[in-house]
């Protein structure tokens, strides 16, 4: 007989794993292999994590294990390609396209860099939490932010992405 608490846990945590798979791996397809990996993880320990306590903490830091774990980092990714057209007139998707260089920016960040800037921005966690969360110390976690939003702020930079809201200035 199936156990109904963990699909109904699957059904109200689905679209908070759904938003936090596609920020750390910055692909649909991607973040549904994430979350896929991920529940089968925790329905194979659902009755420790379900007694224990929190199921939704369990499986967000699975996902970031998961995630940051050594077979993802030698997964090939494929190569995109931007196509570049130079449109006369205003540019209606100007947001969109900023949008989509920081997708791209956030894309060549190295793994734990892109995790500390998720975990801090997206999950608004403190840099103890993050260092615990990956088992580093805070100022190696405060070092991670400082190189990631400095790698963010030259690609974006490079791409001369100017008056957007990610644009420095």
């Amino acid at each position: 007989m199936p156990d109904h608490s963990f699909d109904d846990f699957v059904h109200a945590a689905l679209p908070a794993l759904s938003r936090y798979a596609h920020a750390l791996t910055g692909e649909r397809a991607a973040g549904e292999d994430l979350i896929q990996d991920t529940l089968v993880k925790v329905a194979g320990a659902w009755r420790r994590v379900h007694r224990d306590g929190s199921p939704l903490a369990y499986a967000r830091t699975t996902m970031l294990n998961t995630y940051l774990s050594a077979w993802r980092i030698r997964r090939r990714r494929p190569v995109s390609v931007p196509l570049e057209v130079d449109w006369p007139g205003p540019d209606a998707y100007g947001p969109v396209d900023v949008r989509d260089q920081l997708r791209r920016a956030l894309d060549a960040l190295p793994r734990a860099q892109r995790a500390v800037l998720v975990l801090g921005f997206l999950d608004e966690l403190s840099d103890e939490e993050i260092a615990a969360m990956l088992d580093r110390r805070p100022a190696t976690v405060r070092s991670l932010r400082h190189r990631g939003l400095a790698a963010l702020r030259r690609q974006l930079d490079g791409d001369q992405v100017e008056g957007g809201p990610y644009a420095r200035r």
